[in-house]
């Protein structure tokens, strides 16, 4: 799909007819929306996880959901390709949460063996990066750095962030986008780069 020659695309009817029929429990619909969506679904999950193993199977767990939940998909909610890369990229970050934790949860069982010790110059390096944030984060409003920290240190998608906040969904995606933006240019500024 995304290296293919120009073809005529598929109309969204015909996404659509696919979706009810695999509802209705037709593998051959289920396989023909596969054939239609697997290529970019895949890369999706790899962009988001950096791992093809990983890659791999979501992108077949995203299908396996497809066909459970097929009956579920209603056309006012969007395009059909646009439903199954949300589910796609749901699966992706919570793989990437799960991973996340696990790692965590690891490294408090190996915290018992002794750690090498920090080079001076790292904790100099690190201590100087974190006052340069600090300083850049008094830039934002207080809106801006609650929907960046829900959705960048609290690990939550947008919607999650707007749900938790009890904000629209387009409002906290504009309070990130315009936090983001000042965040450069104050990070930019600090370092002497324009």
């Amino acid at each position: 799909m995304l290296y293919a020659k120009p073809t005529a695309q598929p109309q969204e009817q015909d996404w659509a007819r696919l979706v009810q029929l695999v509802a209705a429990g037709d593998q051959l619909a289920l396989h023909a929306l596969y054939e239609r969506a697997d290529r970019v679904v895949f890369t999706l999950i790899m962009r988001i996880t950096a791992n093809r193993e990983t890659a791999e199977e979501l992108t077949v767990d995203v299908f396996h959901d497809v066909w459970r939940n097929a009956g579920r998909y209603d056309p006012a909610g969007g395009t059909v390709l646009g439903w199954i890369m949300n589910q796609a990229r749901s699966r992706a970050l919570d793989r990437l949460r799960f991973d996340g934790r696990k790692k965590r949860r690891d490294a408090g069982v190996m915290s018992d063996e002794a750690e090498p010790a920090a080079d001076p110059r790292d904790v100099l390096e690190m201590r100087q990066e974190a006052e340069l944030l600090r300083a850049a984060l008094t830039a934002l409003t207080a809106n801006e750095r609650q929907a960046i920290e829900a959705t960048f240190f609290a690990g939550l998608t947008h919607a999650e962030a707007a749900a938790r906040l009890g904000l629209p969904l387009g409002t906290v995606k504009t309070r990130i986008r315009s936090g983001l933006h000042k965040l450069k240019d104050a990070l930019g500024a600090e370092a002497g780069t324009p």
